[in-house]
C-alpha cells in the first residue's frame, strides 16, 4: 500500500507506528465508543492499513515500533489469520465494525481494553505477553479455542452484550459468551467483574496461575453458565460473590488451592446448580452464600477441606464417594445430618462414614457416635417390617451399642420392678426343706441375667401373674443381653 492511499486519520497512525508512539483521536478521556458507529473520517481508520502495518509496516533505524491508538473507528476486517506479529497491537477504546480475524495468529501483545466489538474469531493465537480485553463490549463471541497465552485479562469485560450501555439486550446467543477450550495460559486468567450473556467454556483448559471471577455475571438461565471440564489451575479459582444463572459445571477439574465461592449466588432450579464431581480440590469455600438454587454434585470429589454451612445446601444434593478431610466451620452433627437425607440417591451409608471421619479428625468423638447413630437409624428404613422391629428395639434399648447408660437404665428399671414384686409376694419354693432363703433382688437378676445363676431361679415357681411377670423378666433379659453383646462387638469393630 502505498503512502499516498492514506487518509489523514491513516497517515498519523502510519506515521507514529515506526517510533512506538501513540496516536489518539479521543475528544474526551470519558467517551463511550459504543457510539463510534456515528465517528466521521477524522478518526476512521481501515483494518487493512493496520494489517499493512503490523505485517510490513516501516521502521526506523534505533526505533521500537508498535501500534498504538486510542479512540478510532475501524471499518473493514481486521484479518491477521495464520500472520506473525513482531510488534504490539494496542487499540484501545476502538469501534470495530467487524470481528477481527485472527486465528491461528502470533503477536507479542494485544490490548483492546475499553473497545467494542462485534465479536472476535482468534482461535488458536499465541500471544507471547498479554491479552487484554479489560472492560470490553463484545456483542457477539469469543472464539479462543485453542489458544497460548502467558496472561488474559477480561475484568469488566462484556460478552454478548449491545455495544450501547442502554441498548435492549439481544436475544440468547446461539454461541457461547467466550470458549477457551484446551487452551494454555501460562500465568492468570483475571476475570473479575466479567458480565457474560451466554455460555463461557474452559473446558480442557491449563492455566499456570489462578482464575479469578470474582464479582462476575454469568447468565445462561436454564442452560450451563461455566463448562470448565476437566480445567486445570496452578493454585486457585476464585468466584467470590460470583452470580451464574445457569449450571456451573466443574467435572473433573483440578485445583491445588482454593475453589472460593464466597458470597456466590448461584441458581440453576431445574438441574445442576453446582457440579463438581470427579473434581480433586483443595478447599471448596461457600462461605456466606446464598443457599444454592439446584442440585449440587460432587461425586467422586476428593477435598481436603469442605466450608459450606448447613443453610447454603439446597434441598438435593448427590454426595456418594465424596472424599473431604476437614470439615468448618466445627457444629454440632445435628447440623449436619439433614444434609445427608437430601441424598437423591436415597441412603448413602458412605456419606455417613466421611462425616463420621470428619468428626474423628478433631476428636470430636461423642459427635462421631451420634452419626453413626443416625447411619444405623437411615439404614434401618430400608429394611423389611420384621428387621425394623428389631432395630427399633435395638435403637430403644441400647442405641445399637453407642447408648451404652441407655442399656443400663433398662436394666436398673426392671431389677427395681422385680425386685418390688417379688418382695411383696415370695414365690412358694419346689422344695421347702431344700430351697435357699429368698432373696427377691438376686432372684430378680437370675431371671434378668441369661449365663449368670445364683440358686434363686430354680429353687422357686412364681405362679398366676408373678409368673408371666417372670416370663416377662427372662425374655426382655434375653434381649438386653444380645443388644449388649452386639453393641460391644461393634465398639470392639471400631477400635
Amino acid at each position: 500500500m502505498e503512502i499516498t492511499d492514506l487518509t489523514p486519520a491513516e497517515r498519523r497512525v502510519w506515521e507514529a507506528f515506526p517510533h512506538g508512539e501513540g496516536v489518539d483521536f479521543r475528544e474526551s478521556a470519558d467517551e463511550d465508543p459504543g457510539t463510534g458507529a456515528s465517528w466521521g473520517p477524522e478518526r476512521t481508520v481501515r483494518a487493512e492499513v493496520l494489517r499493512a502495518l503490523l505485517l510490513d509496516g516501516p521502521s526506523q533505524n534505533g526505533e521500537i515500533p508498535g501500534l498504538k491508538v486510542w479512540g478510532a473507528r475501524i471499518t473493514g476486517q481486521l484479518n491477521l489469520r495464520y500472520g506473525t506479529v513482531e510488534h504490539g497491537l494496542r487499540l484501545r477504546s476502538c469501534h470495530f465494525e467487524q470481528p477481527p480475524q485472527l486465528y491461528g495468529a502470533r503477536v507479542p501483545a494485544l490490548v483492546l481494553t475499553d473497545s467494542v466489538l462485534p465479536g472476535l474469531n482468534a482461535g488458536n493465537l499465541h500471544v507471547d505477553m498479554v491479552l487484554r480485553l479489560t472492560c470490553c463490549r463484545i456483542a457477539g463471541h469469543v472464539m479462543l479455542s485453542g489458544a497460548q497465552i502467558h496472561a488474559f485479562f477480561l475484568n469488566g469485560a462484556q460478552l454478548g452484550s449491545p455495544a450501547a450501555p442502554d441498548a435492549p439486550w439481544p436475544d440468547e446467543p446461539a454461541e457461547p459468551a467466550l470458549q477457551l477450550n484446551h487452551a494454555v495460559i501460562g500465568n492468570d486468567v483475571w476475570a473479575a467483574g466479567l458480565v457474560a450473556r451466554g455460555e463461557v467454556r474452559l473446558n480442557d483448559t491449563s492455566v499456570g496461575g489462578q482464575v479469578n471471577l470474582d464479582d462476575a455475571v454469568l447468565h445462561a438461565p436454564g442452560g450451563t453458565a461455566l463448562h470448565a471440564e476437566n480445567l486445570s489451575v496452578g493454585s486457585d479459582l476464585r468466584g467470590m460473590r460470583l452470580r451464574a444463572d445457569g449450571r456451573v459445571n466443574l467435572r473433573g477439574a483440578q485445583i491445588p488451592r482454593q475453589l472460593n465461592l464466597a458470597y456466590a449466588r448461584l441458581s440453576n432450579p431445574e438441574g445442576q446448580a453446582l457440579r463438581a464431581s470427579s473434581c480433586v480440590v483443595g478447599e471448596l469455600w461457600l462461605r456466606d452464600a446464598a443457599q444454592i438454587e439446584g442440585t449440587v454434585n460432587l461425586r467422586r470429589s476428593q477435598l481436603d477441606l469442605l466450608h459450606v454451612p448447613p443453610q447454603v445446601w439446597p434441598d438435593r444434593v448427590r454426595l456418594d464417594g465424596l472424599d473431604y478431610r476437614t470439615l468448618t466451620p466445627h457444629l454440632p452433627p445435628e447440623d449436619r445430618l439433614p444434609l445427608l437425607e437430601r441424598e437423591e440417591s436415597g441412603y448413602v451409608p458412605y456419606a455417613y462414614e466421611q462425616l463420621t471421619a470428619a468428626y474423628r479428625t478433631v476428636g470430636d468423638e461423642a459427635a462421631a457416635r451420634t452419626v453413626q447413630l443416625a447411619k444405623l437409624r437411615r439404614h434401618r428404613r430400608t429394611l423389611p417390617w420384621y428387621a425394623r422391629i428389631w432395630g427399633a428395639l435395638q435403637d430403644m434399648t441400647f442405641g445399637y451399642g453407642f447408648r451404652p447408660m441407655r442399656a443400663a437404665g433398662w436394666l436398673l428399671a426392671l431389677l427395681l420392678t422385680g425386685t418390688v414384686a417379688f418382695a411383696l409376694e415370695h414365690p412358694p419354693p419346689l422344695k421347702a426343706d431344700e430351697a435357699p432363703a429368698f432373696n427377691a433382688v438376686f432372684y430378680t437378676l437370675d431371671l434378668l441375667l441369661p449365663i449368670i445363676g445364683f440358686g434363686q431361679e430354680a429353687a422357686f415357681a412364681p405362679q398366676g401373674g408373678y409368673q408371666w411377670l417372670s416370663y416377662l423378666l427372662i425374655v426382655t433379659g434375653w434381649v438386653l443381653a444380645t443388644t449388649i453383646a452386639a453393641g460391644i462387638s461393634r465398639s470392639l469393630r471400631r477400635q
